[in-house]
């Protein structure tokens, strides 16, 4: 696995990172979770099934994690993992995020699952909690889902709240989503504080359905900041379980050489130019491996045909996806 910075924060990380939204709780919107996880989804599962994932990404050369407070159990389970793994754990970079609260209280059938709030009062809970799991681990620090409607990136304190983070050595970031990504990047980008943008990295959805924000993260890369795509399966609709007309042109570019869809899409996320990291979603060993194997398949993204769908359609399907 190759490593490099992320961005100008001093970071070092790999071109793929293991993403954690799928494994530290017992409902996610990815298609196929009944089959990947089966029905034993207790909490000591859960955490068995992340701590075999995180050795396997690790063994690989995954450097990068990625977690969240509204990930249900997932900082736990990877702070758990870190300490009993205390000789390879200094390798790791950690990123995480705040401004959601996990409501699901490990059922499936939750009538609600995340509750966002992008508060001073969330951000400050949150980061002491962060911290208190995941200790001097904890590298990267994200607004999760910052959007204009939220109003996070106009509000004074949050904004001098994240500086004062940053200024004691913790990198800051913003993660984005749904059909107006471009513009929250752009919005961040002209963010200030007393002369310094308290941002340094942005983790956007793109993806061969959805690669509308890739302007305005060569933007961001162009400035500096770290980049980080998520979501690059669009929560399984780039994979063969799925059968879509939408993607079917690029179902039978893969098909042609002789690839799975998933790897195609994984790989055309990490062939753009202004990526660091491309966050893999895996639940289970082979899907790592597929997942990972998209690094020796960039070069079969040449003459791919253009799947995109208009921003506006891809988010209200991602929105009617049901938790499961």
């Amino acid at each position: 696995m190759d490593i490099r910075p992320l961005g100008s924060t001093g970071l070092l990380v790999s071109s793929i990172g293991l993403g954690l939204a799928a494994l530290g709780r017992p409902g996610y919107i990815n298609f196929g979770r009944d089959v990947d996880l089966g029905a034993d989804r207790s909490v000591a599962a859960m955490e068995r099934r992340c701590h075999e994932l995180l050795d396997a990404a690790h063994a690989a050369g995954v450097r990068y994690v990625d977690a969240a407070r509204s990930y249900g159990l997932a900082e736990r389970f990877l702070a758990s993992w870190l300490e009993s793994r205390r000789t390879v754990a200094r390798a790791v970079t950690v990123g995480s995020k705040w401004g959601y609260r996990y409501t699901g209280g490990w059922r499936l059938d939750a009538p609600v699952h995340e509750v966002k709030d992008l508060s001073l009062e969330t951000l400050l809970l949150q980061t002491t909690e962060s911290r208190a799991l995941l200790g001097d681990h904890l590298r990267l620090l994200q607004i999760h889902s910052a959007t204009l409607e939220s109003g996070v990136l106009d509000d004074r304190r949050v904004l001098d709240q994240l500086a004062r983070l940053r200024s004691e050595g913790l990198s800051i970031g913003l993660t984005v989503s749904g059909p107006r990504q471009g513009d929250v990047i752009r919005r961040a980008l002209g963010a200030e504080v007393d002369g310094v943008n308290p941002f340094q990295v942005v983790q956007a959805t793109w993806n061969l359905l959805e690669p509308s924000s890739g302007a305005a993260l060569a933007d961001a890369k162009a400035q500096g900041w770290g980049v980080i795509v998520k979501e690059a399966l669009a929560n399984g609709w780039l994979t063969e379980r799925r059968h879509e007309r939408a993607s079917a042109p690029a179902r039978r570019h893969a098909a042609a050489l002789g690839i799975p869809l998933d790897v195609l899409a994984l790989a055309a996320a990490l062939s753009q130019p202004w990526v660091d990291i491309v966050l893999s979603g895996a639940v289970t060993r082979e899907q790592l491996r597929g997942n990972l194997a998209a690094r020796e398949s960039i070069v079969a993204t040449k003459g791919l045909p253009s799947i995109a769908l208009p921003p506006d359609q891809y988010w209200a399907r991602r929105a009617a996806l049901a938790w499961g």
